[in-house]
């Protein structure tokens, strides 16, 4: 039996939701850096892909089309964000938390350091899995621009992550 025929319907809709939500969440997090955001965007997703439900499952994979989603939606939602809007009084800046955090706090912090292409390419190559050739296809970069990318961020948490360690430089020839 295929996945589409094990998917279909409404009944495969809601197993298909109920199978991904939790490894679907944790990427939107880490797309967006925030948990409440980032079920925002996971519900807005699914909302988005139960109408095309039929034709998604009928043509391939749902977890492709629901991480192009995410993707996109986070980039959507940037874009329109994005703007800056000026007011009378400037904002409360608060503070850094205390108290113990999650256990990958850290990491996150390290990877909202991290441009929004870097880190969709981390999130997606590591976390998610994907190859760099599917990194490049879900977010429409060719794929020598997603090693690039992929290098700079490693580098750049390699380096937040452990202040300590300096890359050593070569000698000049």
């Amino acid at each position: 039996m295929t996945e589409a025929r094990t998917w279909a319907g409404d009944a495969g809709y809601a197993a298909f939701v109920d199978e991904v939500w939790v490894s679907h969440l944790r990427i939107a997090t880490l797309l967006c850096g925030d948990r409440h955001h980032a079920e925002e965007l996971l519900q807005d997703c699914l909302v988005k892909l139960y109408p095309r439900w039929r034709q998604v499952t009928a043509r391939g994979d749902p977890h492709a089309y629901l991480h192009r989603m995410l993707s996109n939606g986070k980039v959507s939602w940037w874009r329109r964000t994005r703007r800056e809007q000026l007011t009378a009084e400037s904002p409360e800046i608060a503070g850094p938390p205390t108290g113990a955090g999650e256990p990958y706090e850290e990491l996150r912090a390290a990877l909202l350091t991290l441009s929004r292409q870097q880190r969709a390419v981390v999130v997606l190559r590591h976390y998610a899995d994907l190859s760099e050739r599917q990194v490049a296809t879900e977010l429409g970069l060719a794929v020598g621009t997603v090693k690039a990318q992929h290098f700079r961020a490693m580098a750049k948490l390699r380096e937040s992550l452990n202040p300590s360690h300096r890359p050593v430089e070569r000698a000049s020839r």
